[in-house]
């Protein structure tokens, strides 16, 4: 899996964080609309004029024109604690006025993470645009290694091969959240130390290859499961293991073989890399060759707004997080739900069950891990307190994420997945950039892998968003496949799943599950497309109430004091039956 999504300003790009001026002088300073605000980038803090009638598009269009390499797509834009995710909606409909300060993240998904090592032991980590030379990153590492090696006497192999200085970086790399590790070499001039073939290391692929059985230690039982219990931190430099509040529950072997994996990768010395994508910290984690990407990494403590996020975003002073229905620190929970919920053809998943997904959510865990190459704004000591509790997710080998290309090639069954997916959980984050894609070598097909499913679940419907409302597959309708897994969903048994795994979902979050389980059970029922029940559940614009919120706000108006919960779901049954014959 890839990570997906964006990520703040790394240290090579510090020369683009410094604007003379405004951002952009060809706003009306004169009009009655024109606001300043304050654009934050990584501790940098940058006025600029908009206008209140301005969509947030196009604000995102005049950065990018202001400012090369600020991609409009690749922008992520926060204010007071919420994405403004809506790029047809207007600067004023998000409550932005004079003064305010906007939060900038970028997705910086042309930066590769290259790991350098020398014959002498000293490492290197930088971030290199992907369209960047051999020649540059000797450049770069001249410079941060404060003329340790001479330009003239660096030669760089990767995999025992020499590289040419005007080699390209992408050329190198065939994965696009691939980690480069290099290894350099003076000239024949200087005496080197001989290297194992462990050190000269390509380009991270993403074909995993797991071992059944751990070598940790203090990681296995005799029973060959791994310990739960209370963590204990050993006298070493890392530690993993899977959270596990409830003993009858067992891990399923496609997971433990994904812990297992990560443990030897850290036990042999792989450093987590953190990604390039995303507004909070995820990390690749790598198997003990250090050639192979395991799995993903996200801690809960460096979520978006919350206290340890990278990104330099605010802390959330509500506890809500980026947006509407979610709480800080809960991604994790979420992400491990979706993968609970994303049930196989044959049935709801049971806990040892290593078969697929009806929509392919990568099997997910969560886990408490300790390592210096986290995020620790207070310092490192290795003891508890550093230790972070996340989720794992089995990455999954890619060609990218839908943003690269156009949904024309996207197959009408993988998206319906999806969608079902989608509409079930309610998810408040289903863009293009967080669905990979895989091309099969033999036949070209597409499959489609949804990933980073944190804000699934929320307590309301207010920023559900489905970029797959504009595909042409979501208006087709659903298969007779596609339909007789629907009938199969049933959102009680969902909720004792989650609790058995250790959820008790919060009432306000189960009415969610119940009520889009609902919709999407009628509406396929009724030959409604995901394109017709998608549109049910999203707004039309940021400040008007989609069809479902207007259900459920008039099955509330409807109760009398003290009718139950199931009084209510009824309420919405009858309202939303009312209105679905109205479509037809």
């Amino acid at each position: 899996m890839s990570a997906g999504a964006g990520v703040a300003l790394s240290s090579n790009h510090e020369d683009m964080v410094h604007f003379p001026g405004y951002f952009d002088n060809r706003v009306d300073l004169h009009s009655s609309e024109s606001i300043l605000v304050y654009l934050s980038v990584v501790g940098s803090v940058i006025p600029i004029r908009v206008l209140e009638s301005d969509s947030i598009a196009s604000v995102k269009l005049r950065i990018q024109t202001c400012k090369k390499g600020f991609v409009g797509k690749k922008q992520i834009l926060v204010y007071g604690g919420r994405e403004l995710a809506r790029n047809d909606s207007l600067v004023k409909e998000y409550g932005v006025s004079d003064g305010d300060v906007l939060h900038l993240v970028l997705k910086l998904s042309d930066l590769l993470a290259i790991t350098v090592s020398t014959t002498c032991g000293k490492e290197f980590d930088l971030q290199v645009d992907r369209f960047r030379n051999v020649g540059y990153i000797k450049q770069r590492i001249y410079k941060k290694g404060k003329g340790f090696v001479d330009l003239k006497d660096q030669e760089l192999f990767c995999q025992g091969e020499r590289l040419d200085d005007q080699r390209v970086i992408n050329d190198i790399s065939k994965n696009n959240d691939g980690v480069i590790h290099l290894l350099v070499k003076k000239s024949a001039k200087v005496r080197t130390i001989p290297i194992e073939q462990d050190y000269e290391i390509s380009v991270v692929a993403s074909d995993i290859r797991l071992r059944e059985n751990p070598k940790g230690d203090e990681c296995e039982k005799q029973s060959g499961e791994l310990s739960v219990g209370s963590l204990k931190v050993p006298n070493r430099e890392f530690w993993l293991e899977p959270v596990i509040v409830n003993p009858k529950i067992k891990l399923s072997l496609a997971l433990r073989d994904m812990i297992n994996s990560t443990f030897d990768g850290l036990d042999k010395g792989t450093i987590p890399i953190r990604s390039t994508e995303g507004t909070g910290g995820a990390y690749f984690m790598l198997n003990p060759s250090g050639q192979k990407i395991v799995a993903v990494f996200k801690p809960t403590d460096e979520e978006p707004m919350a206290v340890n996020n990278p990104q330099g975003l605010p802390i959330s002073q509500t506890g809500e997080g980026l947006k509407k229905g979610t709480r800080v620190g809960e991604g994790a929970l979420r992400e491990v739900a979706a993968y609970l919920l994303d049930h196989p053809k044959n049935g709801p998943r049971s806990s040892s069950c290593d078969a697929t997904g009806f929509s392919g959510v990568p099997p997910t865990a969560m886990v408490r891990c300790l390592h210096k190459g986290f995020n620790h704004p207070e310092g490192y000591e290795g003891t508890l307190k550093d230790v972070k509790i996340g989720s794992l997710q089995m990455f999954r080998e890619n060609d990218g994420n839908c943003e690269d290309i156009g949904p024309q090639a996207f197959p009408v069954e993988g998206v319906h997945k999806i969608s079902v997916l989608d509409i079930r959980l309610a998810n408040a984050d289903r863009h293009a950039g967080n669905i990979l894609f895989k091309k099969n070598a033999k036949d070209g097909q597409i499959e489609l892998i949804p990933i980073d499913h944190g804000y699934c679940l929320p307590d309301s419907f207010e920023d559900c968003t489905f970029d797959w409302l504009y595909w042409p597959q979501a208006c087709q309708p659903f298969s007779s496949d596609t339909i007789n897994y629907i009938k199969t969903l049933d959102a009680e048994k969902d909720l004792a799943l989650l609790k058995l795994h250790g959820w008790d979902v919060p009432i306000e979050c189960a009415r969610t599950l119940r009520i889009s389980t609902m919709l999407l059970k009628k509406g396929a029922e009724k030959g409604l497309t995901p394109f017709t029940i998608g549109n049910i559940m999203c707004r039309e614009t940021l400040n008007d109430k989609s069809m479902i919120e207007e259900i459920v706000s008039e099955a509330q108006q409807s109760l009398l004091h003290g009718m139950s919960e199931e009084d209510f779901l009824e309420a919405v049954s009858q309202i939303m039956d009312i209105r679905l014959a109205e479509l037809n």
